[in-house]
């Protein structure tokens, strides 16, 4: 039975130089363009100790991202080692800072292209009009936005060949405009005094933009995230990632030498001061002065950078959104894919509002200052799960070891927080912008993704279970009535999967009423207890009997199954309850339904020489097909004779009708199933079911029964099948996630038991 997607691995095809060049294109892309010229307002020449100092921050973490990328090879990233290495409160806001930092970073790159963009638009005398209170900067940056997340949307992204060439077409521009402007300095009788004097703003002005151009220097970190398309990932990770940064720093440290010192502004005015007049744009008007169509060069190369890495961000911010939504601690809908692009389009949209919304709102140093200060935190933790891991796992298979650790860890760890907490000198707004999505986040996990998460690690480790039929079966009794039939389907199940019987009677105690005053009330229990062991002594399975005293027995029924372990649930109900017990039986039937493992539940009762024939009305739902997988085992087990319904309406076309017949078949045959098929064709689906039903002795359906919602809206097919059927019904249901409550109530439970069923 299928439970969940086939495990899906990325093949191993990148090679060194490849990882390197992805890591090199993410560094050199729109920070450096478009931060170097607001850098060398705050920092004036110190420019190049920023750079310089930067660029040894950046290697104290690249050590734990060679050694913790050399021991993890699946895509994740710091995500997955903060998760593993700290408490699980700092993995979810690892994610959830990752997330924004990433958006944030998209932010930035957008602001950036519309700068480069409008800056074009006037070389060719063509205006931007200003709509409202956003300049044409703005307008530009929210389209494209909106256009790299549309295209996000439809599945079409940068193959490596194609992002190859743009990080390599980068490094030319730049190396081209770095030997030009050396040329252009040494020409310069006077070019010492566009460094006089050195450090302007003092050393405060140097750690300001050391935190403001951080973001430049972050893009090593994709290498780790790409560790499952690597190969070699121990050896080649680690090489990868100081080989960027041995690439880039230089190129880093020479922009900034000839950006400052081939400037020779107006009298009065210093050059970085010209430089920051000029802001995102400041290399573009550096660049006119050293040859004709300097300008347009670096234009043409600001662009490309620009659109590269806000549509490379744009992917992974999305993708960590469908990640969280995947683990849980994001709300499913996160985690869906869209059914004709396979791309996780709520992520999308969900990451697009926030860069939109940032970059609208905050003026570009803002922006870059929030991105800032949540990769310094990113980082930071990364840091410390190297320190804790090396400690809570000494067992990994390291390819790299970090030197003279954790001395460097722990400068690293220092140095990190000095920056994060030093960006409040230089932006505020950052700070309390990214304090408010922090305590969001601490928020949302406390009473959200916390027991999410918990949920779905018990969920996984059910179905993998499930998956390998090593099943657990609970089944609550709770009348005379329905003991033998419970016991008899749980008898049939757990012979043909050697697996355990759990009988489970809850004690149900008034709100308000301590437990413990019904805790030694065993005499209900003990008769159906009795008759249900007696059965199953008979067939020598493994059994056990649990008494719980709860205040509600929904929660008894699912505290049990979770405390032991257990993945299928057995429970009874009457053939044709009134209104009172159907009330009640849906809010237990609802609670159930959330458990993450095999339902079965059971309307009416048998004896079990009784069952000469089972009749399985199939459709392409995995729920029906749970019916036909337990199916040998019933029959096995009552030595009895199969039949599967198909019925098809008015609506379904012949070669349709043909295509079920065969994956019926199929089906059965792949279970080692002998059945006898009947087909019915034009006719109502109830009255179908039910008239077949009054030639067999027991009716087995996929599909739910029908939920308390449903209940208050009107009869559903479920229902109106199980009480017009002659013969006992089996309702036998997978575990899926539901859809919101909003959506059930929209939709009338007809059509929901149709589309389900």
């Amino acid at each position: 039975m299928k439970k969940f997607e086939t495990e899906v691995h990325l093949s191993r095809e990148m090679t060194m130089m490849n990882a390197t060049l992805i890591g090199v294109g993410a560094m050199i892309g729109a920070g450096i363009f478009v931060l170097t010229g607001i850098a060398a307002g705050v920092a004036g020449p110190a420019l190049i100790i920023t750079f310089a100092l930067n660029g040894i921050v950046a290697l104290l973490t690249a050590f734990s991202y060679a050694e913790l990328g050399s021991s993890y090879h699946d895509a994740g990233g710091g995500y997955l080692w903060v998760k593993e290495g700290l408490p699980k409160w700092n993995g979810f806001i690892s994610g959830w800072m990752s997330w924004f930092a990433h958006s944030v970073a998209c932010s930035l790159y957008a602001i950036g292209f519309g700068a480069y963009f409008d800056l074009m638009l006037r070389e060719l005398n063509i205006a931007v009009p200003q709509w409202g209170i956003l300049p044409p900067q703005k307008i530009l940056a929210v389209l494209i936005a909106v256009l790299l997340g549309y295209i996000n949307f439809r599945g079409a992204s940068e193959t490596g060949k194609i992002g190859n060439i743009v990080t390599i077409t980068k490094i030319v521009i730049l190396l081209i405009f770095i030997g030009f402007g050396i040329n252009f300095v040494f020409h310069r009788a006077d070019w010492e005094m566009s460094f006089t004097p050195f450090i302007p703003n003092g050393w405060g002005g140097v750690f300001k933009a050391m935190g403001l151009t951080f973001i430049a220097f972050e893009g090593f970190e994709i290498i780790a995230q790409s560790s499952e398309e690597i190969k070699n990932p121990k050896k080649n990770i680690p090489r990868a990632v100081f080989l960027s940064l041995i690439i880039v720093i230089p190129i880093y440290l020479l922009v900034a030498f000839t950006a400052l010192g081939s400037v020779k502004p107006e009298a009065g005015i210093t050059p970085w001061a010209y430089l920051a007049a000029h802001k995102e744009t400041a290399l573009v008007e550096v660049a006119k002065k050293f040859f004709s169509g300097g300008g347009i060069l670096l234009l043409f190369a600001g662009l490309i950078a620009t659109i590269s890495a806000l549509n490379a961000t744009v992917f992974s911010s999305s993708r960590i959104a469908f990640a969280m939504g995947r683990d849980r601690n994001f709300p499913a809908f996160f985690s869906k894919v869209h059914k004709k692009n396979y791309t996780p389009h709520y992520a999308i949209l969900f990451s697009l509002i926030i860069i939109v919304s940032m970059a609208v709102a905050l003026p570009l140093e803002d922006v870059a200052s929030a991105a800032d200060i949540m990769f310094l935190l990113l980082f930071l933790q990364v840091n410390i799960s190297l320190i804790r891991l090396r400690k809570k796992r000494p067992d990994l298979d390291r390819g790299f070891f970090t030197p003279v650790f954790p001395y460097l860890s722990i400068l690293g760890i220092f140095m990190l927080l000095f920056l994060a907490v030093y960006m409040f000198e230089l932006s505020p707004i950052a700070w309390l912008v990214t304090a408010i999505w922090i305590g969001v986040g601490l928020i949302i996990y406390k009473f959200y993704s916390a027991n999410k998460e918990i949920e779905h690690v018990r969920m996984v480790k059910s179905l993998e279970k499930l998956e390998k039929k090593e099943y657990k079966v609970l089944i609550p009794l709770a009348n005379q009535k329905t003991v033998s039939s419970l016991t008899h389907i749980g008898c049939a199940i757990a012979q043909k999967s050697n697996a355990q019987i759990l009988f489970l009677h809850v004690n149900e105690v008034r709100e308000g009423n301590p437990l413990v005053s019904e805790i030694n009330d065993i005499e209900k229990a003990k008769p159906l207890f009795d008759k249900a062991n007696e059965i199953t002594n008979e067939t020598g399975i493994q059994t056990r009997s649990i008494l719980n005293v709860s205040h509600r027995i929904s929660k008894g029924i699912i505290n049990t199954a979770e405390e032991e372990d257990c993945n299928f649930i057995i429970i009874g109900r009457q053939k044709n309850p009134d209104l009172i017990e159907r009330f009640f039986s849906s809010i237990i039937d609802s609670v159930i339904s959330k458990f993450p493992g095999e339902v079965a539940v059971l309307h009416g009762s048998f004896e079990r020489d009784k069952i000469k024939t089972i009749l399985i009305p199939f459709t392409i739902d995995i729920h029906a097909i749970l019916a036909t997988e337990i199916a040998p085992a019933l029959i096995s087990y009552f030595n009895c004779n199969l039949k599967v319904l198909l019925v098809f309406d008015t609506e379904t076309s012949q070669q349709e009708r043909e295509e079920r017949v065969v994956k019926v078949q199929e089906h059965i045959q792949e279970n080692s199933l002998t059945a006898e098929i009947i087909i019915i064709n034009d006719a109502d689906i109830v009255e179908s079911i039910v008239n077949e039903s009054k030639r067999v002795d027991l009716l087995v359906m996929g599909g739910k029964t029908g939920e308390l919602v449903e209940l208050l809206l009107g009869r559903s097919l479920a229902q109106e099948i199980t009480e017009q059927s002659a013969c006992p019904v089996l309702w036998v249901k997978e575990y899926a996630e539901r859809e919101p409550l909003w959506k059930l109530l929209l939709r009338s439970p007809k059509k929901q038991e149709l589309k389900n069923e």
